[in-house]
């Protein structure tokens, strides 16, 4: 059976227990090792490069798109998935440009990274969809100012919905909203379903977050 051997580089240890015990339960993957910092991981791999890298881009003492870039130049074949918490399009096109092949949130469900590592070595590029959108986002823009196309970031949500997101981002509960706008907590929690999917996102702080960098929030 062939294995797939991992190296993991993030340095918050809830992260790094909860990847060690998905990496760890696969038969076919091989966990070569977990360190929390660029020095220690650039030392690693400057024995050996494994087929995965896994690793966060806010290190201690770096960026993890170093060592992505760093790796992939030893190594073409060597896959990098992000998992982090920045979204903002800095970060996640400086990523893609040293290399990384897959890109996550955080907030993405514990058994989605195994998933990803297998897409990513079917010659597949996970990515979280808030941020697939995102991107895609990006690379219309410059067709739709050149057409005049009249679509915006905008035009994602409705008025009531956008009325509600801005209280829902003040810290107001969902009874909160309701009474404030005199609509039923039954009416504003579909309206926030809504505002989920239209976001691609799947909590309060993702859709306040995802809504800010979006030019929403105002």
């Amino acid at each position: 059976m062939q294995t797939t051997s991992i190296l993991i580089v993030e340095d918050e240890p809830e992260f790094v227990h909860a990847y060690r015990e998905a990496i760890t339960r696969e038969a076919d993957f091989r966990l070569v090792g977990a360190v929390p910092t660029l020095s220690e991981a650039l030392a690693l791999i400057a024995q050996t490069i494994p087929d995965v890298l896994v690793v966060d881009l806010g290190l201690p003492d770096g960026n993890g798109t170093e060592l992505i870039r760093h790796a992939v130049r030893r190594r073409a074949d060597c896959d990098a998935l992000v998992v982090t918490v920045f979204g903002d399009d800095r970060h996640v096109i400086d990523a893609i440009e040293a290399g990384a092949t897959g890109y996550l949130l955080k907030d993405s469900p514990p058994g989605e990274l195994v998933r990803c590592i297998r897409e990513l070595r079917a010659g597949g590029a996970p990515i979280s969809p808030s941020i697939a959108r995102r991107l895609l986002a990006r690379i219309r823009a410059p067709a739709a100012a050149a057409s005049g196309a009249p679509g915006t970031a905008a035009s994602l949500l409705t008025e009531r919905e956008s009325e509600i997101l801005r209280l829902v981002a003040k810290g107001l509960s969902f009874g909160d909203v309701a009474a404030t706008l005199g609509i039923s907590e039954h009416t504003v929690v579909a309206h926030v379903k809504n505002i989920y999917r239209k976001l691609s996102v799947h909590s309060r702080g993702e859709a306040v977050f995802e809504a800010t960098q979006l030019g929403l929030l105002k």
